[in-house]
């Protein structure tokens, strides 16, 4: 759920102006570059300040030249060939649409409190999730790694091939669909009684078995995912208040079958994984990429960083929030404190950190504040964004396409 506080607020005051006069233009950029036939014809943007998120240099007065959705050249006096659409944001500056590569656009931030899957239509998580992806657009996000769509059915799918197929202007979105988890673990509903429980959905598919495992990931690539997610470590609930060693959900062999059935349909696998032996094996079992993370020992990174391992860490998602008991407010703050320890090792020792927000759980709109986080907690402003196009971009396998 959301966690603004105070210092929250005052940051955003400061440097809101700043990142809308970034990441705005970026927005009204993609609109250009979505895939709709009126906008094949060529497009001419003048850039007061161009951003080269591969040096760190920033270029002024520059020119765009986008035709049919791509961008065909990039440099000064350029002039459209024919006819076409002109702006001018000679007062800005201009950067490679961001990519989140953590998102839940099904989500919104009251589902503690109100589970959407008791509570919401899968038709109406689907025009929240439409809602949720034009929020992030708006907020310079032009590419989004949707990472479970939380038990709204194909919620993110149909969003996804709305967008894609001109129906509506949104991100670009790779979708994982319905996540695997285990029984009693993450994402499946507690304090039902059984007779209900039953007859629901859950959050995520539940796959205890090999079989069970295999037949998920074969539906999923069938409702046309982009990649598998699983849940190598449970929840906030799953950690051991004296040790804090959150719940392993998989071994080693398990996650490496998940993973081999998954590349077997050309799938990358993502694992929620705040940390212990959950974390390491979900690595060693070979995932794309380790999800939050709070936990990493020195031993996983390590792996990471022989492996290659990526790691969205979604720093601002578990701040405390004002409604929290005291209790609560410890737990998370004590959350926070390792979660940036992490974020700190992590950084010195290379490994590659792809932004992501949590957004669903973070309010949409709120994404701006991880960058902001990113740069309070060490990382430099050039690396911050170039976490959230270039490394982003890698992740899913389209550096020559993205960032």
């Amino acid at each position: 759920m959301s966690r603004n506080d105070p210092a929250q607020a005052a940051i955003q005051k400061r440097i809101l102006p700043i990142i809308r006069k970034i990441l705005i233009p970026a927005a009204l950029a993609f609109f250009l570059w979505s895939p709709e036939p009126a906008l094949a014809q060529q497009t001419l943007i003048h850039a007061g300040n161009i951003l080269d998120v591969v040096t760190g240099k920033v270029q002024s007065n520059m020119y765009i030249l986008i035709e049919g959705g791509r961008i065909k050249q990039v440099g000064r006096n350029l002039r459209l060939s024919g006819s076409g659409t002109e702006i001018d944001l000679g007062n800005y500056t201009v950067l490679p649409g961001l990519i989140d590569s953590h998102t839940h656009i099904a989500l919104t931030s009251d589902y503690s409190s109100r589970n959407p899957v008791l509570y919401k239509t899968n038709p109406y998580r689907a025009l929240e999730a439409l809602h949720g992806a034009r929020e992030a657009l708006l907020a310079g996000f032009t590419t989004l790694r949707d990472v479970d769509n939380e038990g709204a059915d194909m919620a993110d799918i149909a969003v996804r091939d709305a967008i894609k197929d001109g129906l509506y202007v949104g991100p670009n979105l790779f979708v994982s669909g319905w996540a695997l988890s285990i029984t009693a673990g993450h994402m499946n509903l507690t304090g039902l009684r059984p007779v209900i429980d039953r007859k629901i959905d859950q959050l995520a598919i539940m796959a205890d078995t090999r079989d069970e495992m295999r037949i998920a990931i074969r539906d999923q690539v069938k409702t046309g995912v982009d990649f598998i997610k699983i849940y190598a470590t449970g929840t906030l609930r799953h950690i051991n208040r004296k040790t804090w060693e959150p719940l392993a959900q998989l071994s080693i062999a398990e996650v490496q079958y998940i993973v081999d059935e998954a590349a077997r349909w050309g799938k990358d696998v993502a694992a929620h994984a705040y940390g212990g032996s959950g974390a390491y094996n979900a690595v060693a079992g070979g995932v794309r990429s380790i999800e939050h993370g709070m936990f990493l020992d020195n031993r996983t990174l390590d792996l990471m960083k022989k492996k290659g391992t990526f790691w969205s860490p979604t720093l601002t998602v578990y701040l405390p929030g004002p409604a929290d008991d005291t209790e609560t407010t410890a737990f998370r703050n004590e959350i926070v404190r390792r979660h940036k320890a992490t974020f700190e090792r992590a950084r010195k020792k290379k490994i590659k950190i792809a932004f992501g927000t949590d957004i669903g759980a973070l309010a949409h709109g709120d994404g701006w504040l991880e960058l902001q986080r990113m740069a309070d907690y060490g990382m430099p402003p050039i690396d911050v964004i170039r976490s959230a196009t270039l490394v982003g971009a890698e992740l899913l396998r389209l550096a020559d396409e993205l960032g």
